[in-house]
């Protein structure tokens, strides 16, 4: 049996489509990177991944992932649609049983809102899986609910931080180190499934009102928000539910 441990770096710019409609909302956050290690069942590295993805839903990188990534649009340009990545990260899974291991829910559910936005097949994806992020925080103690940002759980476990963070190849290997750190018995892989996000749709869903929002901003300035600053507030609302930026 494998450990797979993944991570994600995701672009969504509502900016780069050429005509909004309500239909974009159903899009994925578009994978732009995949970074990952493979151990074997004693957690030794069997193998590496590391592979970057050319957009196809967004015509452009946003700034603010650039900023956040250091990838660009040119940087991109060159590299493969996310089909050809997909299969070579299959690939790199094997046929052997696996487990993915992650660092919060996002990276599961957007692996395969991709895959099945592209058409392709999930059966050649493990779906079995375990969320460290949860763990860490019962490991110090604190409720499992008081999520850590995987930097500060490197440095809370002193683990050497030898490259940057918000890179999907170099998370992937912190997550992996956090991994070696804390598993014990009690950590048992649970099975990925639909369930998972029909049981959080069905909790009452919390409507903006982004009208009611634009018209608040455009008194506060004393002028109309263009289209690009209004697309902006929906992109930056639209990220911030991922969690996935949070101190």
């Amino acid at each position: 049996m494998h450990y797979i441990v993944f991570d994600l770096e995701f672009n969504q710019d509502f900016a780069s489509i050429k005509s909004w409609d309500e239909s974009i909302k159903k899009y994925p956050y578009e994978i732009i990177q995949i970074g990952a290690v493979k151990l074997d069942q004693n957690f030794k590295t069997l193998a590496t991944f590391n592979r970057y993805v050319k957009p196809s839903i967004y015509e452009q990188i946003s700034a603010f992932v650039t900023d956040l990534t250091g990838i660009t649009t040119e940087q991109l340009a060159s590299e493969d649609y996310f089909p050809g990545v997909f299969n070579a990260f299959t690939e790199f899974i094997g046929k052997e049983d696996a487990v993915f291991c992650i660092w919060g829910m996002s990276d599961m559910k957007e692996l395969f809102r991709n895959v099945e936005y592209h058409k392709l097949d999930k059966e050649l994806l493990p779906i079995m899986y375990i969320n460290l992020q949860p763990y860490v925080s019962l490991h110090f103690n604190l409720p499992k609910t008081k999520l850590l940002k995987l930097q500060t759980a490197v440095e809370m476990l002193n683990i050497p931080v030898s490259h940057p963070f918000h890179d999907a190849f170099h998370d992937a290997y912190y997550t992996a180190e956090l991994l070696k750190k804390i598993h014990h018995p009690a950590i048992l892989p649970k099975q990925y499934t639909k369930n998972y996000v029909n049981i959080q749709s069905r909790l009452p869903k919390k409507v903006i009102d982004f009208e009611g929002l634009f018209q608040q901003f455009n008194k506060m300035y004393g002028r109309e928000l263009s289209n690009d600053e209004q697309n902006m507030i929906k992109l930056a609302y639209l990220m911030g539910k991922t969690n996935q930026f949070l101190k």
